[in-house]
């Protein structure tokens, strides 16, 4: 099966966006500080492209991105989605690093109309964060038992090493309540993508949905999950992942980059 490489992951998270001013400084020199990847920390995602397990990046997986193409990253609102800001840029990371506890960027915002609009949510802390990054290195526990921090025994992911395209406040951060700390956004991601680009997306969801076994209930084509709705209950079946693959199976049809080189 041909590979998939453009299916890149979008995380929305609880992580901070803050902003700072030099001290005294009346001139607009604000610098939005965005913490978008808490380092060990558990969370679920349940996705149409991607499945449902746990998922946890580990410190060390941004260090290689950032030293070889953290000037490269861009810093937009809403992944450059928002219909009055498009993928205009906040701003030039200036201090993209790894923090002990999360993956983190200094940006000073430009002088711009449009992050002056920005602002004052911001600075009332009204915006999440979000990222999008590709797994380059990763490893799986597909059978990790029932657990405190997995009580239904899903596949558990541990993210070794990503490349990070873009990070930015988000309206619509994690969901506390649905997750502990991060969900995936892939989901809403492609369906705005689709208004950009239809034919990359339709050929994406067929090679995707060729994965999935026919008994299982999926939206129907050219339409986005619902992400709002209840999860299932212990009878019900889960309708936001695939069924008859294994996780081990289906993840090698879908990222078979990931099986070349080095054991992951």
């Amino acid at each position: 099966m041909e590979m998939l490489r453009d299916l890149d992951v979008v995380r929305a998270s609880v992580g901070t966006v803050r902003l700072t001013r030099a001290e005294g400084s009346d001139d607009w020199a604000p610098v939005m500080v965005v913490r978008f990847s808490p380092f060990n920390t558990w969370y679920e995602i349940n996705s149409y492209w991607e499945g449902r397990f746990l998922e946890r990046t580990e410190r060390g997986a941004f260090a290689k991105t950032i030293a070889e193409q953290g000037s490269r990253v861009k810093v937009l609102f809403n992944h450059g989605s928002d219909p009055q800001i498009g993928d205009k840029i906040l701003g030039l990371p200036q201090d993209l690093r790894e923090d002990p506890d999360s993956a983190a960027g200094d940006v000073p915002l430009l002088d711009t109309s449009y992050n002056r609009d920005l602002m004052p949510g911001i600075e009332a802390g009204g915006y999440g964060s979000s990222f999008m990054f590709r797994v380059i290195q990763d490893a799986w526990n597909d059978e990790p038992g029932r657990s405190d921090h997995n009580p239904e025994g899903l596949p558990e992911r541990t993210i070794k090493e990503v490349r990070l395209f873009e990070f930015g406040p988000v309206t619509w951060p994690a969901n506390a309540e649905a997750t502990t700390g991060i969900r995936s956004m892939t989901d809403d991601y492609y369906a705005h993508l689709r208004d950009r680009d239809p034919a990359r997306v339709a050929d994406l969801e067929q090679r995707t949905r060729a994965i999935r076994t026919p008994t299982v209930e999926q939206p129907p084509p050219g339409t986005a999950p619902d992400l709002g709705a209840a999860p299932a209950g212990p009878d019900e079946p889960v309708t936001h992942h695939s069924g008859g693959l294994t996780p081990g199976e289906r993840r090698r049809r879908l990222y078979p980059y990931l099986m070349e080189g080095a054991s992951r």
